[in-house]
């Protein structure tokens, strides 16, 4: 366990000064936050320190951490050794920031002298950013995102096949009721930490979402995103239906797509079929505004494709033409041929060649997953516990000069002012997200460089220990995420002067 210094006691209890609460604990119990305990009048941080831990060798063979890295001669070691990293899950925090991040770890990287800067940041500005898979619609732009009755974010501008949520903030944090402050951090702690949360949005649907899980869209579980648009999946898809039908509509809410008229169809010399779409013709064989968004067929409010007919051109038509219609997942489909009043009339048997089509469709669409992002901004008190000169160290991140994790795996750095870090859960430790009552979130992360580097920051390099030292007190190893870059890699940095 990670031990505190305790500056202050009184009655029996100690004072924990992890955060600006400043909980008085008893002996045995643990603060606000349960990230902190009185344990025999030691202030003990309850979450183990968690090293990233990866073998380096398989099989007796040793082998390169990251492809293309120099493989390490053998020292003579005969058990299967391993590469570490100290993250900042259950290191601590640096508050009232005028201290040192609690780990400052130092170790040899390809015979370089690297520096590790490990603490928990204290994130009032921070938030998630939730990509939905699906063409369902969630509700209006902009309307609010509501869970336990309180407001805790919004949705945004919806991306190609999945819809977006913007969600906490620091006015939903602290600009808000308590009950709405609380709501909102509970919220973002239960999405950083990969666990569920159900949610209304007003004038739209009901939601449960989880990181790396299907959305659940009122009371049902979405499987598959869409393909494509309804023009894209006409291009797509396009020869596999010649000769077995004349036309091909594809509903879809952002852009319906019709075969004869695309120009797929006329390179492959699709007739003319006297088709008429119920909506804003965009370019040819693309249609907007074929009905209103929802939860039916192909992300519309529609149930019944037909109603996005008009009446057929008598003139290109003729009795017995086939015809057709299907989402952009593959999900609802229909198969019509018209009569001699050029009437649309539905076939209960879909002829093999169609069925097949369809299959393909959905066989070509994901599964629905939702994916949440963290985004917290590390500000001034934060980087004052890795250098006496904050701005640097701001600098340095910019120049590449410094590398940014979350839990050991990579962060992107927003550009522009400040260090804006945004980084999936999925990716991160289990657990790897606190919050303090604040109410804010208490997120890892870590700042790499090498230990010159660190010195010219104005680093400090009093409070500077070997990585041993830090081992003797973690508590948790964990394999390292499959889609990360070794922190420590020397493709990760551009090199100071």
């Amino acid at each position: 366990m990670v031990k505190q210094k305790v500056e202050i006691s009184a009655n029996g209890k100690i004072r924990c000064d992890a955060c600006p609460v400043m909980c008085y604990i008893s002996d045995g119990r643990s603060g606000a936050c349960d990230r902190y305990a009185n344990v025999g009048g030691e202030l003990i941080r309850v979450d183990p320190l968690t090293v990233v831990e990866k073998t380096i060798s398989e099989g007796g063979k040793v082998v390169p951490f990251m492809p293309g890295e120099a493989e390490a001669e053998w020292d003579g070691d005969l058990v299967h050794s391993s590469k570490r990293f100290v993250t900042a899950v259950g290191a601590g925090t640096t508050y009232p920031d005028y201290k040192p991040a609690p780990f400052i770890v130092s170790q040899k990287e390809n015979g370089v002298d690297m520096v590790t800067v490990v603490t928990e940041g204290i994130f009032s500005y921070c938030g998630v950013k939730v990509k939905i898979d699906t063409d369902r619609f969630l509700g209006p732009e902009t309307a609010a995102v509501m869970v336990d009755g309180e407001a805790v974010g919004h949705v945004t501008t919806g991306e190609y096949g999945s819809q977006m949520l913007s969600l906490g903030g620091v006015h939903h944090l602290t600009g808000g009721s308590k009950k709405e402050g609380r709501v909102t951090c509970d919220t973002l702690l239960k999405l950083s930490n990969c666990a569920p949360v159900t949610m209304s949005i007003d004038g739209g649907v009901e939601l449960t979402i989880q990181a790396g899980a299907a959305p659940i869209i009122n009371g049902e579980e979405e499987t598959r995103m869409r393909v494509g648009c309804g023009s894209a999946t006409i291009g797509m898809f396009a020869k596999q239906w010649m000769g077995h039908v004349d036309e091909v509509v594809v509903v879809d809410d952002h852009i319906t797509g019709v075969l004869s008229e695309h120009q797929a169809g006329k390179l492959l010399d699709v007739p003319e079929t006297g088709i008429r779409i119920n909506g804003r013709r965009s370019t040819p064989g693309r249609y907007f505004k074929v009905a209103d968004p929802g939860i039916g067929w192909g992300g519309t409010d529609i149930s019944d494709p037909l109603t996005i007919l008009g009446e057929f051109d008598a003139k290109k038509a003729w009795p017995g033409m086939r015809m057709l219609m299907v989402s952009t997942t593959g999900d609802q489909y229909g198969y019509y041929i018209l009569d001699d009043k050029l009437t649309p009339e539905l076939q209960t048997v879909l002829p093999p060649a169609l069925q097949e089509s369809v299959e393909i469709i959905a066989e070509n669409c994901e599964p629905a997953l939702t994916s949440v992002l963290f985004v917290g901004g590390a500000g001034g008190s934060l980087r004052a516990g890795v250098t006496r000169n904050p701005v640097r160290l701001t600098r340095s991140v910019k120049d590449a000069i410094t590398y940014v994790s979350c839990g050991g795996v990579p962060a992107y750095v927003w550009p522009g002012g400040g260090i804006t870090v945004m980084v999936d859960v999925t990716r991160m430790p289990s657990n790897s997200f606190g919050y303090v009552p604040t109410p804010a979130l208490v997120a890892p992360i870590e700042f790499t460089m090498r230990l010159d580097d660190y010195r010219a920051l104005g680093g400090h390099m009093e409070a500077v220990v070997p990585i041993e030292q830090a081992l003797d007190v973690a508590e948790r190893k964990v394999a390292p995420s499959e889609r990360a870059p070794w922190p420590t890699a020397s493709r990760n940095f551009r090199w100071g002067a």
